[in-house]
């Protein structure tokens, strides 16, 4: 019995976001009983999309193919400006077509190693919290960066170039400022990281090959030129027949999350009166209630939530990514590279929260002041 507790507090502590949906869908149901109209609330296609670029990383991932790219770039370092640059703008740019967790969860650890390895430990918790930084702000500009561009890009009816054209602006400031903190910061010499030649076998190179087809064939279902179901059936068949293990190892709470957002939102829109509050609550400040929403429920949670009472997809897209930034629940990614600091120095988390808490709000402000001044009075288009 006391190792089920333990498992079950472990879960709560690792799922927290789910454990919430949950209870919000269960409580929800009790002013709307289950019924066929369940059906209704949940986008599939966005699911079945978000399970198919999962799968098609996690292969590539399997493969090894993101931590070689990594070693050739920081190869060519020679100092921790340079190298900073190195790891945090490879989040930043990959962030936008394998989503900014699996940046996280990819380049953070490499990172890490890097510093160890190179004797500059005193720069892991600022690179980190760039890389971070990086990997949120660089994921707005593709529909496919991350799950809520995903879902909201889908519901506005968007074309991609009417997506990345609304998004460009605050990712060439994002750029520039991150580039901007790097390179103006101190420089300290770096030596080479030890070479290891690596050598990709055939059945691996091949494996990289068709998941990066099959990645272009999930581009196209997003940009709807394909239909997803395509899309996805050509992932799971994909992933099952060159690593079955990945197959376990996509993050199914999160699809689960989606699922119960879904069910609570559907329920809680299907009331009148809560209904024209929400709607008149959030009419007019898309962007300013997207930031705040994101603070304590996280950017997925809020888009999702906030959908469901406006149409000005624009500024709430806008306004759910900006707010990836701020507290370390803001984008649940986050969360990631905080693991992977704490887990490997655990002194080091007091410092890692205050510098990551005011780098983010500083962000926040600088690229929510860019949103006001292209956008009047900052009042929904």
């Amino acid at each position: 019995m006391k190792n089920i507790w333990l498992k079950f507090r472990h879960f709560i502590a690792a799922e927290t976001v789910l454990c919430i949906a949950f209870l919000l869908a269960v409580i929800s149901a009790f002013f709307q009983p289950p019924g066929a109209a369940y059906l209704g609330y949940v986008d599939v296609r966005v699911l079945g999309i978000l399970l198919g670029l999962m799968l098609v990383m996690e292969g590539l991932k399997s493969i090894g193919i993101f931590a070689e790219i990594c070693r050739l770039l920081t190869g060519f370092t020679h100092n921790t400006m340079q190298s900073g640059l190195v790891l945090v703008l490879l989040c930043f740019f990959s962030s936008m077509f394998i989503t900014n967790d699996v940046a996280l969860v990819t380049f953070v650890p490499l990172a890490i190693m890097t510093l160890r390895q190179t004797g500059h430990e005193n720069k892991i918790v600022i690179t980190v919290i760039l890389q971070t930084v990086a990997a949120n702000l660089g994921s707005m500009l593709m529909p496919s960066g991350n799950p809520q561009n995903l879902y909201l890009f889908d519901l506005s009816g968007m074309t991609l170039g009417e997506f990345i054209f609304l998004m460009i602006p605050y990712t060439a400031a994002a750029l520039i400022l991150i580039t901007l903190f790097l390179v103006l910061g101190k420089r300290e010499p770096i030596e080479a990281l030890p070479h290891a030649d690596v050598h990709f076998t055939r059945k691996q190179t091949i494996s990289a090959v068709l998941y990066a087809l099959v990645f272009v064939v999930g581009i196209l279902a997003v940009c709807r030129i394909i239909p997803w179901l395509v899309f996805l059936g050509i992932s799971i068949i994909t992933a099952f027949i060159l690593d079955r293990k990945s197959l376990l190892k996509v993050d199914y709470c999160l699809l689960l999350t989606f699922v119960c957002f879904f069910v609570f939102i559907g329920n809680i829109s299907s009331l009148p009166s809560v209904r024209q509050w929400l709607t008149e609550t959030v009419s007019g400040r898309e962007a300013l209630i997207g930031i705040a929403a994101s603070q304590l429920i996280s950017n997925v949670p809020a888009a999702l939530m906030l959908s469901g009472f406006t149409d000005r997809y624009t500024d709430l897209i806008i306004g759910v990514d900006l707010g990836g930034l701020g507290t370390l629940i803001a984008s649940m990614a986050s969360l990631i590279s905080y693991k992977a600091v704490a887990a490997a120095y655990p002194e080091k988390r007091r410092s890692y929260l205050l510098h990551f808490t005011a780098i983010n709000i500083a962000f926040l402000i600088l690229l929510y002041a860019l949103y006001l001044i292209l956008n009047g009075t900052g009042s929904g288009k």
